[in-house]
């Protein structure tokens, strides 16, 4: 979680700088597509703020009234940042372009907004690669976009989707007020809004349909966390079998797992809970995202 923080801050220290910046173009070219990345720009540092603040409230211990901890705060965080990217940034964006779509405006001196614009490209990639090289780390061998479709960690999902949106929409905007000043055509800045605006909508869609898996109680990594449990069954002489098992992912890095396990005949009940403690503990050092699980011995499913 430390290092998920870290990506936040990076990205918040980025788009701080970057917007600002983008503000000073907008303001000097009148360009709608500049506008409309100073906006999502702005947007973008107060999702990670909103990021932070999951992050903290999701680290927060159990306590009676939430006996599995406030892990799921993350993902609550996450889809309020998904639905804010696509209402704030989106769409706002898209009827940025449609308004100068129809009353088109000649942009003025793109000079400084040309120089702003690839030194924020710089920025934001350099961004995106950091967050890359944190879900690299994290993924092994599993390929990249089925990482981002099954990962639990939203806040670098997150993170990620708006620093990739960012480069392309600077690329769209870069384009978009270098053809509207070449051809003195103001139609070509407004599509480079829309064009921004579809991808920022296109963007959350894709984030808030994957969190709100995560936030409604999506299990964890089952066939990872299966084998492991059977090993240790195998491990464990007192153990005829595992009957079944469910998990549910509670927070980034926390798994809540129950068990029916069948046990050998003629263990007393001493007995069965001492191999019954001995199994979680082992459970636990051997997947360190278990952080609470529960065995129920049975003699069928």
């Amino acid at each position: 979680m430390a290092g998920s923080a870290g990506e936040v801050i990076k990205s918040l220290v980025v788009n701080l700088v970057i917007a600002s910046s983008k503000g000073v173009a907008a303001a000097i070219t009148g360009s709608g597509a500049m506008l409309a990345e100073t906006l999502h720009s702005f947007a973008d540092c107060g999702n990670q703020l909103l990021l932070l603040r999951g992050i903290k409230q999701s680290q927060k211990p159990p306590d009676a009234q939430h006996p599995l901890g406030y892990g799921r705060n993350m993902y609550f965080y996450s889809f309020i940042v998904a639905l804010l990217l696509f209402s704030g940034g989106g769409v706002f964006s898209i009827y940025e372009g449609i308004h100068k779509l129809q009353h088109p405006e000649p942009v003025g001196d793109i000079g400084i907004a040309i120089g702003i614009l690839l030194f924020a490209i710089v920025l934001e990639s350099w961004a995106t690669l950091g967050n890359i090289k944190v879900m690299n780390a994290r993924r092994g061998s599993v390929p990249f976009l089925r990482y981002l479709k099954e990962t639990k960690d939203s806040d670098l999902v997150v993170v990620f989707g708006e620093n990739s949106a960012a480069v392309l929409g600077l690329v769209f905007a870069l384009i978009a007020i270098g053809l509207a000043k070449a051809t003195g055509d103001g139609r070509f800045d407004a599509a480079g809004s829309i064009a921004i605006g579809i991808v920022l909508v296109g963007v959350a869609v894709f984030l808030g349909r994957e969190v709100k898996s995560l936030l409604v109680g999506e299990a964890g990594d089952d066939v990872a966390l299966q084998a492991e449990v059977k090993v240790l069954v195998a491990e464990t002489p007192e153990i005829e079998a595992m009957l079944r098992m469910l998990s549910i992912q509670q927070g980034p890095g926390e798994v809540v797992v129950a068990m029916k396990l069948k046990f050998k005949a003629g263990l007393s009940g001493e007995r069965m809970i001492e191999v019954i403690n001995d199994f979680e503990q082992r459970l636990q050092s051997r997947v360190p995202a278990v952080r609470w699980s529960f065995v129920e011995p049975d003699i069928a499913d």
